[in-house]
């Protein structure tokens, strides 16, 4: 039971400075507990099991798990993933995922990983009283804030829109069980153009694909961003996560700097 195991720094600027992912490969012999007991023990914000597709479309199917449950979809855990991927199978190029919400493509283009954001699953606005929880997570009035709305692509996100970085950097909030909330401000300049936060209902997330995938996809329809922009993420945490977001007029593409940091094995019996 031992199975090639990796630690991927995702969306990172340099050394150590994205969101870490662990990655195990050669998964198929392990059952849903197992993976959900790994993923508990290993403790990262998403642990990725490498598995054979099931769709002959498919260069690879993945599945994710937080420590206390399992997603259809998330953002950095797919590109970490291709990442391992892309060098386990040999393949530059173009990747096909398989994963709970189905086939999602992945382009690498000089050393950067990209995904296609996949539709979104709930996109509505938020009622009174989500506006309301989402609110009291971040700890900021109602009237701060600019827009709002689901962008639900697996995870469940509420995005919450406020009227500056400056705003978004100072937040204090508060995670709450069952509410996660992506909130988002404006920069005023280029590189980046806006300052991105992530609070799960246990934790802040370092740098989250899924809800900037979601954040692009409301914010474009919106036509309040350019096709292509940078969103900064992770400097409350002590990281410093960039996501570039290029919508080419077919697909909205999330892409990041993906490294291999860790390199090992992983035993899954006792000796």
């Amino acid at each position: 039971m031992q199975h090639r195991f990796f630690e991927v720094d995702v969306f990172a600027t340099g050394p150590f400075s994205g969101n870490p992912l662990a990655v195990v490969a050669d998964a198929d012999d392990l059952s849903t507990e197992e993976m959900q007991r790994i993923a508990h023990w290993t403790n990262f914000s998403e642990t990725t099991f490498l598995c054979s597709p099931t769709d002959p479309r498919a260069d690879y199917r993945v599945r994710i798990f937080t420590p206390d449950e399992e997603f259809p979809f998330a953002g950095h855990p797919t590109l970490g993933t291709a990442r391992v991927a892309a060098e386990l199978l040999e393949k530059s190029g173009t990747l096909i995922q398989e994963c709970g919400v189905g086939l999602v493509t992945v382009r690498q283009e000089e050393g950067r990983f990209a995904f296609a954001t996949p539709p979104l699953v709930r996109e509505e606005a938020l009622s009174d009283a989500e506006r309301a929880d989402a609110a009291a997570v971040l700890g900021v009035d109602a009237d701060r804030i600019v827009d709002s709305g689901w962008v639900d692509n697996g995870p469940g996100w509420r995005l919450i829109q406020l009227d500056s970085a400056e705003a978004v950097r100072r937040l204090n909030p508060t995670p709450t069980p069952g509410v996660k909330v992506g909130v988002v401000g404006l920069t005023g300049g280029d590189a980046p153009a806006y300052e991105v936060r992530a609070i799960t209902g246990h934790f802040e997330d370092p740098v989250t694909g899924s809800f900037n995938g979601g954040a692009a996809q409301f914010l474009r329809a919106k036509n309040a961003v350019p096709a292509r922009y940078t969103a900064a993420q992770g400097g409350q945490v002590g990281r410093a996560g960039r996501v570039f977001i290029d919508d080419d007029g077919e697909n909205i593409w999330v892409g990041g700097n993906v490294h291999v940091r860790v390199r090992g094995t992983l035993e899954s019996c006792d000796a």
